[in-house]
This record gives structure tokens, C-alpha cells and sequence, in this order.
């Protein structure tokens, strides 16, 4: 299974309105992506999430993801389990108040001096969380770095020679994509880039029918597609990585 790079972390936050808690989570995780850990944390949409959206569910499976919620519900943890991974860390806010002593907030919006207090305390909590999971992921691997998407060039250029594209994510989390053409319509594939080179490094050749196996079921892991029943679709990632062949075997790749 290809392995992707591990340097951002995500954070999903609760989106009740019932509790200043759950105010609190998300004033918390707006914290730290923009003051506390810009440019290593991404924001996950918890509705969204939900709602089926691929890219928000992907970013759990492949990069570290830390829950935090109001309350004991866990909403957040749990709708990243149910429908992603499990959290690589889960945050409750009413605990984290309590174990620090903190007074309750009293308002779920507006100027309530406790409400800040505990948001700012939950914020370096999960500050804390996530150079703790950074730290981890390079020690497992330093040197592990996402491959560039090829994209058909705009003028018609050679197989293989494309634009290098990355992170077409909605939370530019760094999950490179490929786009595909199949039959006339744009797909884009996640992970694809990451799959065609563990397929090469596997020395496993386009025209050989076990490649196009082996490449559909790893497609299907990342992404949702009726890859089985729509031949259309098999034909075109097997051309896009015959170009991905082509063009490492002209740079002696292969």
C-alpha cells in the first residue's frame, strides 16, 4: 500500500450550538491553525464530513486527525471513525476543563472572559497534541515525500511530461490527485501519483493483466468508485499509468 507523507495534522471540531463548549472547540481549533501551528494544522468541516464529502474523509485516512469536542457525545470522534479512521487523538473540552480546573463557560457567543480562558487552554492542549504526532511521523520516516500528480499538459505534450500538480484538496492538506479523462468526463483519482509508484517500484508492467488488478483494488482503498462494473474507467487509469510507465522508463526510471 502506498505510504503518504505525514506533515500536516487535522483537526475536526465540534459543530454544536448547544453548549459553550462546543463554541469553544472550534474558537480553539481556529486558534491553532492560525497562531499557534499555521502551516501544519488543516481544518476538517464536520458537516461536510458527514455529508459524504470524499477529500474531507480522505485527509482522515492518510495524515493523523485530532477530534476535539464539547462534550462526552464525542460527535466529531466519532464521525471520523465511523466514516474515515479513528482520530489519532480525541479531545473533550468539558474534560479538559475539568482536569484543569478551569470555571465553566457561561455563553455560547459573545464576551464571556471564561469561555476565552478555556478555548486558549484547549488550543495549546491540541498545539501540543500535534507536535507530538509531527514528532512522531518523522521519526517512523524522514525521508518519505508525496509524488507529483502528472496531469496531461495543455499543449498536447508527450505522456508522462505533463504539469506536476499537489494537494488538490479542499484543505490543501497535500494528498496529491490525478486527473483522469474518461470518456469525455474530468475524475480525479486521490493517491493516484502514490499508487502508480508503488506499482512501478513493484516492477509490475501496464500490459500485464495482474497490474490492472492490483491497480483497481488500491484505487477502490482511496477512493469512492464503481471501479468493478465501469470498464471505461479501468481503461483510463491503465492508460494514465502506461504514460506514468513510458515516462519513467525515458528517464530511466524503470
Amino acid at each position: 500500500m502506498p505510504s503518504l507523507p505525514e506533515h500536516k495534522v487535522g483537526l475536526i471540531a465540534c459543530s454544536g450550538e448547544d453548549l459553550p463548549e462546543g463554541t469553544v472547540s472550534r474558537e480553539a481549533a481556529l486558534r491553532v491553525l492560525e497562531r499557534l501551528r499555521p502551516g501544519q494544522t488543516v481544518t476538517l468541516c464536520l458537516p461536510l464530513f458527514l455529508a459524504g464529502e470524499e477529500r474531507e474523509r480522505a485527509f482522515a485516512r492518510f495524515f493523523p486527525t485530532i477530534a476535539i469536542d464539547g462534550c462526552e457525545k464525542r460527535c466529531a470522534a466519532r464521525a471520523t471513525e465511523m466514516y474515515s479512521a479513528r482520530p489519532a487523538v480525541s479531545l473533550v473540552v468539558s474534560e479538559l476543563r475539568e482536569r484543569l480546573g478551569l470555571d465553566p463557560p457561561n455563553r455560547v457567543r459573545g464576551p464571556d472572559a471564561d469561555r476565552e480562558a478555556l478555548a486558549l487552554a484547549t488550543a495549546e492542549a491540541v498545539a501540543g497534541e500535534v507536535d507530538r504526532l509531527l514528532k512522531r511521523a518523522r521519526a517512523v520516516s524522514r525521508a518519505a515525500e508525496p509524488a507529483a500528480a502528472i496531469i496531461p499538459s495543455d499543449d498536447g505534450g508527450a505522456p508522462g511530461t505533463g504539469k506536476e500538480t499537489e494537494a488538490v484538496c479542499t484543505c490543501t492538506s497535500g494528498i496529491p490527485v490525478q486527473k483522469v479523462d474518461v470518456d469525455g468526463r474530468t475524475v480525479e483519482v486521490i493517491a493516484l501519483p502514490l499508487i502508480f509508484s508503488q506499482l512501478l517500484q513493484e516492477g509490475r508492467r501496464p500490459d500485464e493483466e495482474a497490474t490492472a488488478d492490483a491497480l483497481i483494488e488500491q484505487v477502490r482503498i482511496y477512493n469512492s468508485m464503481p471501479v468493478d462494473g465501469d470498464s471505461a474507467l479501468r481503461q483510463a487509469l491503465l492508460t494514465a499509468y502506461e504514460a506514468f510507465w513510458t515516462g519513467a522508463a525515458a528517464t530511466g526510471g524503470v
